[in-house]
Order: structure tokens, then sequence, then C-alpha cells
């Protein structure tokens, strides 16, 4: 599968934020879930070059953020399109992801949080080389929760 990484548009990043929900327990990351992150995200100087919406041909199936790395360590974020999560698919998306990190922003070693619920995630996250490093507590989407912070390292 080869998926496309290009420069969120504002279009597509409205179309995310308002369009995009997930069931259950995952709701928990729907954009609008957090004011903060809704605004940041739909925020065009926010974004910068670093937000990339990911296309499978001509379809957006997800988005990758990017931390310019510092010291060779980028921090993404990411997500995929609700209807496509739970399918098999994450993998070939975090490998695709994780390539165009280590291209494009010559990084040592990736970072990411993840919510400490999201044994899916994790469970990919683990199976491509991630490694949990700790956990800490965040405020966010009107509560508190546990987040996980996990590491690759590209060397």
């Amino acid at each position: 599968m080869t998926y496309k990484f290009e420069k969120m548009t504002q279009k597509e990043a409205v179309d995310i934020a308002y369009g995009w929900h997930y069931e259950g327990d995952y709701a928990f990351y729907d954009m609008e879930a957090d004011e903060e992150d809704l605004a940041e995200f739909l925020n065009p100087e926010s974004r910068g070059d670093t937000v990339f919406t990911v296309f499978k041909e001509t379809e957006a199936v997800g988005y990758f953020s990017i931390t310019r790395p510092e010291k060779g360590v980028c921090d993404i974020g990411l997500g995929m399109r609700p209807d496509l999560t739970g399918n098999g698919m994450g993998a070939g998306f975090l490998k695709a992801g994780l390539s165009f990190v280590i291209d494009e922003f010559k990084a040592d070693k990736i970072t990411l949080s993840v919510a400490a619920f999201n044994q899916r995630a994790i469970k990919v996250y683990e199976k491509n080389g991630f490694t949990a490093i700790d956990a800490f507590i965040q405020e966010t989407n009107g509560g508190t929760y546990e987040f996980l912070r996990m590491e690759y390292n590209v060397v």
C-alpha cells in the first residue's frame, strides 16, 4: 500500500476536525473533544509545514504531525480516518509515516504519546519497534488521563 504525505490544507484540517468522529472510548480522539487542540489544529500558522495529510491514491486516510528534530529526536502525532481503524491497516500506515519522518526530517529517534487505554494502538507501536519509556498524567478533553510515552530508535 503506497501512501503520500502532503502539507495539510485548511480544507483538509476542517474536514478532519469536524468530520472525523470515532466510536466508543475512541471518541477521545475526536478533534472537537478538546477546544485548545481543535484551535491549534485549525490554525494554519500552528500547523506550519509539519502537519501532513496522508493519502492513499486520492483519498485522505490519515494525518501525521511532526516536530522538527531537536538533537535528532522528532515527536509525532498521528491519526487514521475513523472508518479505517481496527481493520489491520495501522502497521502499514505507521511504517509509511516512520519512513517519511526518517527521510524528510533525518530523525535518529522518534517519540510519541498515546492514551494508556488505547491498547490497540500500543500493540501496533510495539510490534513496529516502539518501546515504552515512561507514563504521565495530562489534563485534556475535560478530564485527567494517563498517557504512555514511547520511542523508536532509527539506528
